[in-house]
């Protein structure tokens, strides 16, 4: 069974930074994409950044490009999201996923085939 835990949200002053972290289970190793997402109150679930486990160029919402980094160690199990100059806007639950399919929002656009953790919450005040 594949299982996803994420650390490492709190609440910040914009400009700031936070890194989270989700730790996969072992049979995370046979699905080939792992990203974030996140949920604001009131709003769609919205696709963050995503990679392949297998290596390539990550992919990232124009939202938050330049400011986060997606990245993944292999030998922790672990999957990254760096954030920095962190705005209002992007106060969000995070949600970590893994699913097998394509990292571009535009060729994999359900929900439903993924597998989710339970999110850590961001928190961005101006």
């Amino acid at each position: 069974q594949v299982q996803l835990v994420e650390s490492g949200g709190g609440s910040v002053e914009a400009g700031g930074s936070l890194n989270l972290s989700c730790v996969a289970s072992r049979e995370v190793y046979g699905l080939n994409s792992m990203g974030w997402f996140r949920q604001a109150p009131g709003k769609e679930r919205e696709w963050v950044a995503s990679l392949y486990t297998g290596g390539g160029t990550p992919y990232y919402a124009d939202s938050v490009k330049g400011r986060f980094t997606i990245s993944r160690d292999i030998a922790k199990n672990t999957l990254y999201l760096e954030m920095k100059g962190l705005k209002p806007e992007d106060t969000a639950m995070y949600y970590c996923a893994a699913w097998e399919g394509s990292i571009y929002p535009a060729r994999e656009p359900g929900l439903n085939n993924k597998y989710w953790g339970q999110g850590t919450q961001v928190t961005v005040s101006s």
